[in-house]
């Protein structure tokens, strides 16, 4: 990779460029937009496709001629979700699949496969989590962002766990020295707010290079982080210097409605993936568009790539 990935657009332009094709087990891909994403990314040549739910409502739903063409894919009959479920998680854990994506599943259905302690996906000692990159017109770059959907109050060793996730997916990314901001109410840290002295512990951690290859400051508010000209406004001195890639939120409670209100009002596009596990897990909102979902599936390839 010669520069670093600045643009969501740019993820499936690298992995077609790989020439390679990512075994994908989509669980119970019974809804349009799924399908949509998995058909593209079939036909841009990254993703070979491994349909596992109600044949006769996947073969009703994709296009015609993609089913009648020259498309490689294959239907796995399953009618019932949870084992739909563990049938994906058995063909990556066996080496037969490299990625796992939901369709039209409940999440935490799916998630208990991928948790199962004997035969799911979670690392040694890992931490589930997600990380996503948010695409925006009023930032000059992809803003990775941990962790809006999974953990609701993390402890310190699970924000260390989520900050190491999102620093390999800007490696992943090309961005050799990610900056990292610890986000909080104010750049103060305060016996007030416990996550604020976390933070100055995750800053040791870094100074000291126990964190990767990254810049890390906080507590930082979100102007500090994403907006250079405050710095001279607040009369602040930060090595982020409003130019974070990677923005660390204290509990869901914060980053949740923050990525939500970037789509909603800021016009965000997204693609994310679940971490702490062996492989990549693809898990997102039904509502989603078709191409978030289309993002998601090519990050998925990148990550299953630079892990090689």
């Amino acid at each position: 990779m010669d520069r670093p990935i600045i643009k969501l657009a740019q993820i499936p332009q690298y992995v077609i460029g790989l020439k390679k094709r990512y075994r994908t087990a989509i669980v119970a891909p019974e809804d349009l937009h799924t399908l949509e994403a998995v058909v593209k990314a079939c036909y841009d040549g990254f993703v070979y496709p491994i349909l596992i739910g109600d044949s006769a409502m996947i073969l009703d739903l994709l296009p015609a001629s993609f089913v009648d063409g020259d498309a490689q894919f294959e239907i796995v009959e399953c009618a019932k979700k949870d084992k739909a479920a563990k049938l994906a998680v058995g063909m990556v854990k066996r080496g037969e699949a490299d990625i796992v994506m939901k369709g039209l599943i409940a999440t935490d259905l799916l998630l208990k496969a991928v948790l199962s302690k004997r035969n799911g996906l979670m690392k040694p000692d890992g931490v589930l989590s997600y990380v996503c990159a948010v695409e925006l017109a009023a930032y000059p770059k992809l803003l990775l962002i941990t962790d809006p959907a999974v953990l609701p109050f993390p402890s310190l060793s699970q924000k260390v766990a989520m900050v190491n996730y999102a620093i390999e997916m800007a490696h992943s990314m090309g961005i050799t020295k990610p900056k990292v901001a610890l986000i909080g109410a104010s750049e103060k840290v305060s016996p007030h707010f416990p996550n604020s002295q976390e933070y100055e512990i995750m800053c040791g951690m870094a100074h000291r290079e126990e964190l990767g290859n990254c810049i890390m400051d906080g507590p930082l508010d979100l102007f500090l982080a994403c907006d250079p000209s405050s710095l001279a406004v607040k009369g602040s001195r930060t090595p982020v210097a409003g130019d974070a890639d990677i923005l660390l939120f204290p509990s869901l409670e914060a980053s949740n409605p923050f990525y939500k209100s970037l789509m909603l009002f800021g016009g965000g596009e997204l693609a994310g993936l679940i971490s702490g596990t062996t492989h990549p897990v693809v898990v997102m909102s039904r509502s989603d568009s078709f191409k978030t979902k289309y993002y998601c599936l090519a990050l998925a390839c990148l990550m299953v790539e630079k892990s090689c």
